[in-house]
Parts: C-alpha cells; sequence; structure tokens
C-alpha cells in the first residue's frame, strides 16, 4: 500500500516525536505538497538515489512519508535530475528534526518569526498554519528555490513573505521579530550580528551551529537588551551551512592527494580516531579548539581506514591510519605537515576533554555580542573559546 501523511503523523505521533501545539497543524500541513516531484533520497550507503513521483509513486511516497530527509538540489542546481552527487545544497529535513526545531522555538500567539532558509517552503508554511501567514517572513537564498516555494504557497492557499535574498543579513524591513529561526547552519564565531539586532530583547533565535571539524548541533539563544544573546546547546542537528559560509567543494581530496605524495616522518600517537571521529562529545570538543580544522575519512573496509585532518587557509594536514592491529595495541601511525601541526592540536583537545571529565556537548553553550562569539562551558563565564567579529 501507498503511504500517505496520515501514515508518517501517525508514526511520529507513536515515536512521541510531535510537540505538544504542533498535533493539528503538522497533521493538516501535507509534506508532499512542498517535496518536489522529482528528488533524491539517500539510500543505507548515503548514496542518493533519483525518485520521480509520475514514473514511480509507490517510492516516492514511501521516502516522502517517511521520518527522512529528502535532497531537493543538488550543486546549487548545476547537477540536474537524474544524475547524482555527494553535494547535496538543499533539502527537504527530516520531518522529526523539523518538529523538534519548531517546538525549540518557543512560538505562540502574536510572536513575529523570521525563517532563514526557505527551501521547499515546509518549515515556513507550518509556521503559517500555526500563526497566521502575516506574521510569517522567510529569506531564501537561491532565486529558482524562493520562486517555487511561492508558487507552492499559493497552491497549498498559503501566503507567508517570501523574500529572496542573502538570509544571513535577515529582513530588517520587518524587524523586530519574536523569532529566529535558521534551517542552515551557522559556523563557529559567525553567527550573524543581524539576527540578534533585528530581535526584540527577550526574543529567541534557534539555528544548528557546526564547527568546521564537522557533525552540528541546536543551539537556542536568548536576546539580552544591549548586550547580544546567550545559551545552550540542546541536541544533535546536521544542516546544510549558510551559503556565504561553506568552503569549496573538493578541499578533502585535494589534500589527500597533497599527503598521499609527501615525504614526511611518521610518529604514533595514542588517542584513537575512533573517538575523535565517532564520539559525538570529543569531536565537539576537538572542532572547538582545533579552530579552523577538517576532517575526512578514506575507508578500505569497516577496520582498515585513513583519517585525514587538513586546513585550507595554512594549508596544513595530518593522517592518522588505523588497522586493526594499530586499534588492538592502541597506537596509530601519525604523519602531518605544515605549519600548523594539526594532530598535535588534536591531541591537544582531546586531552582537555578528558582532562574536564569528558563533558557531554549539551552543557556547552554560546554568547553572541558585536565584539567577540565565545564557547562556554556549563556558565557563560567559562569561556572555552573566543571569535572575534
Amino acid at each position: 500500500m501507498t503511504r500517505t501523511h496520515a501514515d508518517l503523523v501517525a508514526d511520529l505521533r507513536a515515536a512521541n516525536a510531535v510537540p505538544a501545539g504542533w498535533g493539528d497543524v503538522f497533521a493538516a500541513i501535507d509534506r508532499g505538497v512542498f517535496v518536489p516531484d522529482r528528488c533524491w533520497v539517500d539510500d543505507e550507503h548515503g548514496r542518493p538515489v533519483p525518485l520521480d513521483r509520475d514514473a514511480g509513486p509507490h517510492a516516492w511516497a514511501q521516502a516522502v512519508y517517511s521520518d527522512v530527509p529528502i535532497v531537493t538540489q543538488l550543486d546549487d542546481g548545476a547537477t540536474e535530475w537524474p544524475a547524482t552527487s555527494r553535494n547535496a545544497t538543499s533539502s527537504a529535513s527530516q520531518p522529526s528534526l523539523v518538529l523538534e526545531m519548531l517546538d525549540a522555538l518557543h512560538v505562540a500567539g502574536a510572536h513575529q518569526v523570521l525563517e532563514i532558509g526557505t527551501g521547499t517552503g515546509y518549515n515556513a508554511g507550518l509556521l503559517a498554519a500555526r500563526l497566521g501567514e502575516e506574521r510569517v517572513v522567510t529569506v531564501e537564498v537561491d532565486p529558482d528555490l524562493a520562486d517555487r516555494a511561492r508558487r507552492v504557497f499559493k497552491n497549498a492557499g498559503l501566503a507567508p513573505t517570501v523574500v529572496t535574498g542573502d538570509g544571513a543579513d535577515g529582513y530588517p524591513e520587518r524587524a523586530p521579530y519574536d523569532r529566529v529561526l535558521s534551517t542552515a547552519a551557522v559556523t563557529a564565531g559567525r553567527v550573524p550580528l543581524e539576527w540578534v539586532e533585528q530581535t526584540r530583547p527577550g526574543g529567541e533565535l534557534v539555528m544548528p551551529w557546526r564547527t568546521a571539524w564537522g557533525g552540528g548541533v541546536l543551539v537556542r539563544l536568548m536576546v539580552h537588551e544591549g548586550t547580544g544573546a546567550a545559551g545552550s546547546v540542546l541536541d544533535d542537528a546536521h544542516f546544510m551551512t549558510l551559503r556565504d559560509q561553506r568552503v569549496p567543494f573538493g578541499q578533502a581530496a585535494r589534500f589527500g592527494r597533497l599527503a598521499a605524495g609527501a615525504d614526511v616522518p611518521r610518529t604514533t600517537t595514542g588517542v584513537s580516531p575512533h573517538v575523535v571521529v565517532h564520539d559525538p562529545d570529543a569531536a565537539f570538543v576537538v572542532g572547538v579548539l582545533v579552530g579552523g580544522a577538517r576532517h575526512s575519512v578514506a575507508r578500505d573496509d569497516a577496520d582498515h581506514w585513513e583519517l585525514l585532518v587538513f586546513h585550507t587557509d595554512s594549508g596544513s594536514w595530518a593522517t592518522v591510519r588505523v588497522t586493526p592491529e594499530a586499534t588492538a595495541a592502541g597506537r596509530y601511525e601519525v604523519r602531518q605537515d605544515g605549519p600548523r601541526r594539526l594532530w598535535d592540536e588534536v591531541e591537544s583537545a582531546h586531552r582537555w576533554w578528558i582532562d574536564h571529565d569528558s563533558p557531554l556537548r549539551q552543557e556547552f553553550g554560546l554568547a553572541v555580542t558585536p565584539r567577540r562569539q565565545t564557547v562556554w562551558l556549563c556558565d557563560p563565564d567559562t569561556v572555552v573559546a573566543t571569535y572575534t567579529t
């Protein structure tokens, strides 16, 4: 039997994933109305598989009405369906995560909401249905996506304000807002001050936040009059980055080739690559403390892989080789080169994490002021990292 929106609603209600205040709206706004007829869904290996509603309606509905993200654009539209790539640039987020973010936004009554990243329009449609379309502004940097969202809203009988522009600038024409929601991740030290300035004192900002290391967390900040905004990490949230904060695609491959051809000394480390890559709390700390460092993993199989750490601005890199023998011995081969000794920095960050009793990522928070942005542990006065703005 072909799945419907009612099946998705029933699944999430059974999983207690539909928060109070959103049940009727979630049931009324059909996700399938917002997802394009031609899109992609990741297979079990994370590779995008093309879907066509006309040619394969059952497969399309199976994906769209399940709790999975749907890729709606690749390579900023340069890769046209049914071709594929690994560079997704727009998507319909996982419905349970959509609801978690809307719940975290704490909307009520007559709140005015600014959304950054319209995408398919699904989030803004839910907000408009709950608050009233006149209270919702959504900004989309991609003109094609913005135009499509307007058509979808019209067909759905909804009319939130859709602005084509850079979401990092907010939309001052309708400020101040009670709530700001970003569906694009911001990178460490680069929360747009415009979002804070366009929010009323006592208002809240909810956004995915990430370091260059990867992953991502959901953060809620409260705006304080004259002093900026501060708040805590809530949960995990993996989103595409604001377009003006992205790095060029293909940097990992470039540094991988550089490392493969380099003749540099080999040392060993007792810090497990498994931990700094796969433990989300350790990885969060490494990302915060090893500023600007990115990583990539090249796997031969589950037991044989290499971790590549690189920093684009300095040209520095490090590799750590994982084998069954290295894992059993607890010693891994390291190669590194460049002005930054990146693996030494990773070891130092890991040691800091251990020395501080391996804190959870949810114990951290952010503060944003006109002069600086900070990451803190447990209390805003306990600053772990500082980024000047």
